[in-house]
């Protein structure tokens, strides 16, 4: 017998079902689909159609919609600040030696400068900043053409680009965002801070910038503008990425780091935050391959304000100065010192006559604070004194052997060039004598006036045990160890005894003084246990 399709609806215990979808399940969908602007309908329990935006449910749904902010674009914001950038153009003749070769990977830096080592550390294959590409070049002299970026601050064609984008420059010329060309003078550079001031002539109306009071917070959308690979007038977007960096390029690193992609040419062109306003002056990129990788480096718009002030009043920028030779406090270095903490500036060595010396200060000194203020770390002492007038009073506050001291001074100005220090104790020596060895350290020493040219004073590294924790911290044959632990040494014995009071005070580590290359420098080196 065939069976047949029994009719349900005949039935009487039979309920019409209710939709796959609930009226409320269908509301919800609809008020997201009205979130996004398009008209929806869905269906009554009766069947019939129903006008879901009428319903209560809906109405609820879209006035939260409406209470959440929109994203937006940065189109205003744009239009508002892209005036004030301009693209910076540089021809710098270059004299070669004859016997030189015209070799496009020179760069215009002087061999061995900071921005020399930084570009061809982070720069492009060619070893070029952004922005700077080789010209046309032949035996006996040739030319550089540099492509960069910068911005007006003023009306009166005042404007800010980098150092490195017009140094040496024998012509500038800008083109601003309406096309118009123009030429400019260098009022002046500051190579410390990668940044100068160009004067535009032939107007007195320029559209400009304002230089942000406030700190960038880590997170901030940013706009780079400016003119990658000379294209002009290009903006790109991204966030701050990170504050505070140290690219090695010298004492007064304080970068932003930024993630909107830069490219060459953009060197000198600002960085905007969402106000309007200049948080940075991009300056270099890191950057295997030449192009952008989404990490960046601007100056921050408080630095810009303080050099271009002094550029535009003197040419120039004089900066504070104590005289000491600082380095970091490490973790070990802390505990040497019976310090709570790894901060502050260790003062390697005071300068003879410097402001420092004259006030009291020693080798050995930790400085913590700077007229009230506290010192995290030894780039912090550098900024923080090279951003005070020479000749202006200052009060230091010092830990000297344990004891918290205050110290005031006078600041000195900060030479344009640093005085090469004559390396005395690196000359020929001569078979360094076996030395005495210091186990517990993984060194072998000799008295200093035993070694021919190592001076009178110390002990004379004469080897180093290549898995010991010295060697991880850097020593090498030949440097000299002038203290243990605060204590002058003259032979291993004195050594030794210094080692056993750094360990019957408890100390996990013991503070060296080395002298090394002409330079001092504290070292931690940890104690072995038994």
């Amino acid at each position: 017998m065939t069976e047949r399709p029994i009719d349900l609806s005949s039935l009487p215990s039979y309920r019409q079902p209710r939709s796959l979808l609930s009226f409320r399940k269908l509301a919800l969908m609809a008020s997201v689909v009205a979130g996004l602007g398009v008209a929806a309908y869905g269906f009554s329990p009766s069947g019939g159609p129903a006008d879901l935006f009428t319903t209560p449910a809906h109405a609820q749904v879209n006035n939260e919609v409406r209470k959440v902010q929109q994203p937006v674009g940065f189109a205003d914001i744009v239009e508002r600040v892209k005036p004030s950038v301009i693209s910076v153009k540089v021809n710098i003749t270059q004299k070669l030696a004859k016997d030189d070769s015209a070799d496009d990977n020179d760069t215009p830096f002087q061999p061995g400068s900071p921005m020399e080592r930084f570009f061809r550390r982070f720069g492009g294959p060619d070893g070029l900043p952004p922005g700077l590409r080789g010209g046309p070049r032949g035996r006996g002299g040739g030319a550089i053409t540099g492509q960069g970026s910068g911005f007006f601050i003023s009306p009166d064609g005042y404007a800010v680009t980098n150092n490195h984008v017009v140094d040496g420059a024998d012509k500038v010329e800008v083109t601003a965002d309406d096309g118009k060309t123009y030429s400019a003078k260098v009022i002046g550079t500051d190579a410390r801070t990668d940044l100068a001031l160009i004067k535009v002539e032939g107007g007195s109306n320029f559209p400009f910038a304002k230089l942000s009071d406030s700190k960038p917070r880590i997170g901030d959308w940013v706009l780079a503008v400016g003119n990658p690979f000379g294209l002009g007038g290009t903006v790109t977007a991204g966030i701050v990425s990170a504050s505070g960096r140290d690219i090695g390029n010298g004492p007064y690193d304080d970068f932003i780091q930024i993630d909107a992609p830069v490219n060459k040419g953009n060197s000198g062109g600002p960085a905007f935050n969402t106000e309007g306003e200049v948080i940075g002056v991009n300056t270099a990129i890191y950057s295997p391959s030449g192009g952008s990788v989404g990490i960046a480096f601007s100056i921050p718009a408080a630095t810009v304000k303080n050099i271009v002030a002094q550029l535009k009043d003197k040419g120039s920028v004089s900066r504070g100065w104590i005289g000491v030779q600082i380095q970091p406090v490490t973790p070990d270095i802390a505990d040497s010192l019976g310090m709570k903490k790894a901060e502050g500036a260790l003062v390697a060595e005071p300068q003879a006559n410097g402001p420092a010396a004259k006030a009291g200060v020693e080798s050995g000194d930790v400085i913590t604070a700077v007229n009230g203020e506290p010192v995290k770390d030894a780039r912090e002492l550098a900024r923080t004194i090279g951003g005070i007038a020479p000749g202006s009073a200052v009060k230091l506050n010092v830990l000297h052997k344990g004891q918290d001291k205050v110290l005031n001074l006078t600041l000195g100005t900060l030479p344009n060039t640093v005085e090469a220090k004559a390396d005395n104790d690196n000359g020929d020596r001569g078979s360094l004598n076996r030395g005495t060895d210091v186990p517990k350290l993984g060194l072998t020493v000799a008295p200093a006036n035993s070694v021919a040219g190592a001076g009178k004073d110390g002990v004379v590294v004469t080897e180093v045990d290549p898995k010991s924790a010295a060697a991880e911290r850097g020593f090498k044959e030949g440097d000299v160890i002038l203290e243990v632990g605060g204590k002058t040494v003259a032979s291993a014995n004195d050594v030794r005894d210094a080692l056993s009071a750094a360990k019957n005070d408890n100390k996990n580590s013991v503070l060296m003084r080395v002298k090394s290359g002409g330079q001092s420098r504290f070292v931690a080196l940890p104690l072995a246990k038994g």
